[in-house]
């Protein structure tokens, strides 16, 4: 689907523009369809007239479109098929049948969508043609007669475009959130890169050393750019912005000229938010690494320990604060497995804590341990029935620290546990 109203000139005229989509198109067996709205263009190309220049309606004749439109069957609306077998078996075979007939008794029956479909088509409502790709919110862009092939060139040219396009930013008070850079070889080849940053942006230098570590990455996983006879046209694109919000700088207070000096004096420097240097950090490894490669964890809404946090590309930004912890929740490892192993334990009392345990077939003695710590199920998430959770620090003879827990309990739940309660690790301690 094409939007091209004013462009058609450029090809000698609508009629030579259709003639060249088909006969590119010709192995395809593609047939086109030239209209006012894209409903219209649509049902022409598919249940039109066989010849092409029948299928092209002249522009913003209204008359026209509703003859052309009249002969065309009841599924050239692009409503549901029972929908418009059910309207043929009634009579209505055409969208001339239904055209000037009252609009209250076929929606009742058949629904509002043939009337949605059909104000839609003969242009009384509106309908746009929704992109592929989206229109980027600013771009710079700069034109060479001559290729350029050195990487410093390129480097150079993407932090004079940065500039340009922070002027551009600072006048609509945003910021860049996601960025891409298309590089247009001379033999006509496109290449493009795409950075991310996790708070909006608005510093040439900034972005500058974001598309430096990108160039980075590329040198060392794919040998560096191919540039072939060179790059003609270089184009920075703001795919996101946001609302830029200025942070508040500190000051500090500090001797200029030193104790004791002639020209001891006192005054203030501006002091650098740690936040801003973090994300700074962060988009800078996420342009080297990989975004999939540097993660943030988003607390999640739930009190189960492998639910309670997600892994983030750092570069959707700061993570929400989490909820306030419960009073006596136990500590929790810093590393927690994605998924819980089974261990077999020997306990004094059915009940009780292990006293060792097998994991990864090495047996494991337990000289201390902290709990139980009670983690109910969370019923009101899930219609399938759940287990409750007993929790516990272990330490082993050789000083390694162990999250268990035991799934299950003794005496109850007993519906729910084919061979008794079961026990997992799902965590270590450092």
């Amino acid at each position: 689907m094409l939007d091209v109203a004013g462009a058609a000139h450029l090809f000698g005229g609508e009629a030579a523009l259709v003639a060249l989509v088909e006969e590119k198109l010709a192995r395809h067996g593609a047939r086109t369809g030239l209209a006012d709205t894209p409903e219209a263009a649509w049902a022409l190309a598919r249940y039109g007239p066989d010849l092409p220049r029948e299928r092209i309606l002249p522009a913003g004749d209204a008359k026209a479109l509703a003859r052309a439109m009249a002969n065309l069957p009841v599924a050239a609306l692009r409503i549901e098929l029972e929908a418009a077998r059910a309207l043929s078996q009634t009579g209505l075979k055409c969208i001339g049948d239904i055209v000037h007939r009252p609009r209250a008794p076929i929606v009742a029956r058949f629904g509002a969508q043939v009337f949605a479909r059909l104000d839609a088509m003969m242009g009384l409502a509106k309908s746009p043609i929704s992109p592929r790709f989206e229109a980027p919110a600013y771009v710079a862009e700069r034109r060479f007669a001559e290729g350029i092939l050195a990487r410093e060139q390129i480097e150079s040219t993407i932090a004079s475009l940065a500039r340009d396009l922070c002027d551009m930013l600072a006048r609509h008070d945003e910021g860049a959130r996601s960025l891409a850079v298309i590089l247009f070889r001379v033999d006509g080849v496109v290449r493009r890169i795409d950075c991310a940053a996790s708070r909006p942006l608005r510093e040439p230098s900034a972005i500058a050393r974001l598309f430096r570590e990108k160039m980075e990455a590329l040198s060392r996983d794919e040998g560096g750019l191919d540039v072939g006879y060179g790059f003609d046209l270089v184009r920075l694109a703001v795919m996101q912005a946001e609302k830029f919000t200025p942070g508040q700088s500190g000051f500090k207070l500090s001797n200029l000229a030193g104790p004791g000096s002639a020209n001891d004096s006192r005054g203030f420097h501006r002091v650098g938010r740690a936040d801003d240097a973090l994300a700074d950090f962060l988009d800078r490894m996420s342009a080297r690494f990989g975004a999939h490669r540097v993660l943030r964890f988003w607390p999640q809404d739930s009190h189960m320990p492998e639910a309670a946090a997600l892994a983030m590309p750092a570069s959707r930004g700061a993570p929400p604060q989490p909820p306030p912890e419960p009073e006596g929740r136990g500590l929790r490892p810093l590393r927690l497995f994605e998924k819980p192993e089974p261990i077999e334990t020997i306990a004094e009392v059915p009940d009780g804590p292990p006293l060792r345990f097998r994991w990864r077939r090495a047996m494991h003695e337990v000289v201390a341990i902290e709990g139980p710590e009670r983690i109910a199920p969370q019923w009101w998430k899930s219609a399938a029935p759940s287990l409750t959770r007993d929790y516990f620090r272990v330490e082993d003879s050789n000083g390694r620290r162990f999250w268990l827990y035991r799934e299950g309990l003794y005496g109850a739940q007993s519906a729910l546990q084919v061979n008794g309660p079961r026990w997992f690790v799902q965590g270590l301690f450092a």
